[in-house]
């Protein structure tokens, strides 16, 4: 494994979370990077986000984990509630212990939050380079780097492109070229003041009342002065992937069976967005020579762990971890990358399918969902998440084969050729 004399460059196309990390990560190491951002402007749309110890991990590796815990809500419990009898049916404290065993905390954040951390560290960064209304509608890979080419005609060419853009990636469908999965779930979001939240449910954790083909989530943002309220429910319609205005109407359609204790939270949001949502069998490759994906571009998932955005940053690091490793030799590092994250992300993105199951249990299923639980200590909870929450960003390449990984020699010819930038 041969390292590149000088820095390459880099076209990071998305300036989402994902997108956003990933150039932190890159041009810490004296990568340029030019964002291709679709958007006119930089921002994020949606609502809260639930960020585990693993997210955190990530966010102190890219240096923006204490601007991003300022503006968290730091939880005392995880809580799964039966919405059709009220009944509860988990409650995992996330306090003293849950943060010494996983050297992190469980916190919520409004999306735009920790999007706006992140992009602060990234403005101030010399190495990187905005481009907005920058809409990528193709890519070419060659000998000598890749052109992206936005649908107003500009070309940027570098030496490598990573794909940060999402469910329906552009560069993705270069690389890859399958077709989302789209779910059948469509999910509502709204945020609401913490004064039109009822009294007795203003908790201070992620609350997930499970119903039959539906369920409601509640969590406090913003120091508690507002709430954010996912509804997610199996859709009677044939869907496609999107964003679009939501109907009070269809939701409460949707959660006639449900217990008038939850149900009411469906009257407070004076306006909702609706996501149909969709996901990816997992791959086993996501790279190619010059071009990797990273996030939803790589392994898009729905809702059900509260993953998305924290699979997003550790890929982010890792990526950047590979980079360091292969000293620029940016093919080999693409490689590194995906064979240290396409097991982890697969494992996710499979796990949150069932956990979707057993929220959406109705029947002899919400029965034995029920039972799943009582009695386990906390213990047995931390120990069933381990493999998600204790990932660290040291050990983040451990999972590619040992044949990928550079030699403890490469690795100091590596981080000589960084030592100058």
């Amino acid at each position: 494994m041969t390292s590149s004399k000088n820095p390459p460059t880099v076209l990071l196309v998305g300036g989402g979370i994902g997108g956003m990390a990933a150039a932190l990560a890159l041009a810490r190491l004296g990568v340029a990077i030019d964002l291709l951002e679709q958007s006119a402007i930089i921002g994020e749309i949606g609502a809260g986000l639930q960020l585990g110890p693993n997210a955190f991990a990530a966010l102190d590796a890219l240096g923006v984990g204490e601007a991003v815990r300022r503006g968290s809500v730091f939880t005392d419990r995880l809580v799964m509630m039966d919405a059709v009898d009220c009944g509860e049916v988990a409650s995992v404290p996330v306090g003293e212990a849950f943060r010494a065993r996983f050297k992190n905390p469980y916190a919520v954040s409004h999306r735009a939050d920790l999007h706006g951390a992140i992009h602060e560290a990234v403005k101030q960064h010399p190495l990187i380079r905005f481009h907005t209304s920058a809409q990528v509608e193709s890519i070419e890979l060659g000998g000598q780097g890749v052109t992206a080419i936005t649908r107003d005609g500009r070309s940027f060419k570098a030496d490598a492109i990573v794909g940060c853009d999402g469910v329906k990636s552009v560069v993705r469908s270069k690389l890859i070229g399958d077709a989302p999965r789209v779910s059948g779930h469509v999910v509502y979001r709204a945020v609401v003041p913490a004064a039109d939240m009822p009294a007795d449910l203003r908790w201070n954790a992620p609350v997930v009342w499970a119903g039959p083909n539906c369920h409601l989530v509640h969590y406090p943002l913003r120091h508690g002065e507002q709430y954010n309220l996912v509804v997610t429910f199996h859709s009677r319609e044939q869907e496609e992937w999107g964003v679009t205005d939501g109907s009070k109407e269809e939701v409460l359609s949707y959660f006639e069976g449900v217990h008038a204790r939850p149900r009411q939270l469906l009257d407070r949001p004076t306006s909702w967005r609706r996501w149909s949502t969709a996901d990816r069998d997992p791959v086993e490759r996501w790279s190619e020579g010059p071009a990797t994906l990273l996030g939803d571009a790589a392994h898009p998932m729905m809702q059900y762990l509260a993953q998305g955005a924290c699979m997003a940053l550790e890929d982010a690091v890792t990526l950047g971890e590979a980079v360091k490793a292969c000293g620029f030799d940016m093919p080999a590092a693409f490689k590194l990358y995906e064979a240290a994250r396409v097991a982890r992300t697969a494992r996710v993105v499979l796990s949150v399918r069932e956990m979707g199951r057993l929220y959406h249990a109705k029947g002899v299923e919400r029965l034995v969902r029920n039972s799943l639980w009582p009695g386990r200590t906390p213990e047995r909870f931390y120990d069933a998440v381990e493999w998600l929450y204790a990932w660290r960003p040291e050990r983040c390449l451990d999972d590619a084969p040992e044949a990928l990984r550079p030699s403890p020699a490469a690795v100091a010819e590596a981080a000589a050729a960084l030592s100058p930038h």
